[in-house]
């Protein structure tokens, strides 16, 4: 799964990531800062989810190219967590148990790497889809990082706390608008907001990459010369997000908005040459962007 300069780089031995299959998954070092990957399971999805506005013929092309199914997905749900010696920051918090049977998966990987809710100082959102807020309630309906700083971008808040947005939104996601809601309102008195290119943290500075949902944020990691982008989902996979930036996915709610932070982020990942990490993206989330012939190309481990 991981590239052996992956792993050697990532200080994790073989017997310790088949110890934990599916669960704490790879390093990366920033300066004094490790950068990991743990995974809450994956999503099962139709593939109409994402491919629905695509050109069939060309469409059939590319996922042949990357033995993918034009009917069913089952992208990998991979948080991202922070270390540099103070704080623990975890990156969205996964589906929790009432998504979907195949995800919901984030405690035992944290209890993989001896990691408790207690254990996390900040929780910050990309965005407020259920596979990325759906995690934070315990069985009691109270946070389940109660411990930690809440974080959101403003806009993303905005959208998902308004009482129009569950009126407007597509019927298909009026779910996804209640589920949100519910589980913002127990925040609501202690969540961090912020905007476009702030500091959040020491090192942290989000970036701001609307379309997938109206205040989708990514984040640049950065501790000493070493940094890294976590793009959430605003590249939501290795096909055809990568091979076909420009083309509209049915997972984005503003299609067109998504094309252009799509790009942006590839642009500046690819002429900077930032280790990337990615939600939905294969091998545990975490590698390279590179150009190639045709669109680009994601290089898993490969940091």
């Amino acid at each position: 799964m991981l590239t052996r300069r992956g792993i050697m780089r990532s200080g994790l031995s073989l017997s310790a990531l088949a110890a934990f299959p599916g669960l704490a998954r790879s390093d990366l070092s920033l300066g004094e800062a490790t950068l990991t990957t743990v995974s809450d399971g994956n999503l099962v999805l139709p593939g109409d989810f994402i491919f629905g506005p695509m050109p069939k013929d060309e469409l059939a092309v590319v996922l042949r190219d990357f033995d993918v199914s034009q009917e069913r997905l089952t992208p990998e749900c991979n948080v991202t967590l922070y270390r540099d010696g103070e704080n623990i920051v975890l990156f969205d918090v996964g589906a929790g148990p009432d998504f979907m049977p195949t995800a919901g998966t984030v405690t035992a990987s944290l209890d993989a790497l001896g990691l408790a809710p207690a254990d996390i100082t900040h929780v910050v959102f990309t965005h407020a889809h259920p596979d990325h807020i759906w995690g934070l309630l315990d069985d009691f309906d109270e946070p389940l990082f109660y411990e930690a700083t809440y974080m959101m971008g403003r806009a993303e808040w905005d959208y998902w706390w308004s009482p129009d947005t569950v009126n407007t939104i597509q019927e298909e996601r009026v779910a996804m608008a209640v589920g949100a809601k519910r589980r913002m309102e127990a925040i609501e008195g202690s969540v961090q907001l912020f905007g476009d290119g702030e500091e959040i943290l020491p090192g942290i500075s989000s970036v701001l990459s609307a379309g997938h949902t109206p205040g989708h944020m990514a984040f640049e990691v950065r501790n000493g010369s070493e940094s890294a982008m976590i793009v959430g989902d605003a590249i939501g996979n290795h096909h055809v997000a990568l091979r076909r930036p420009e083309w509209l996915s049915g997972s984005d709610q503003d299609p067109e908005t998504a094309v252009r932070a799509r790009k942006m982020l590839i642009d500046r990942i690819v002429s900077e040459q930032l280790p990337v990490i990615g939600f939905h993206l294969p091998d545990g989330g975490m590698g390279r962007i590179e150009q190639a012939p045709d669109g680009y190309t994601f290089l898993s481990g490969d940091i």
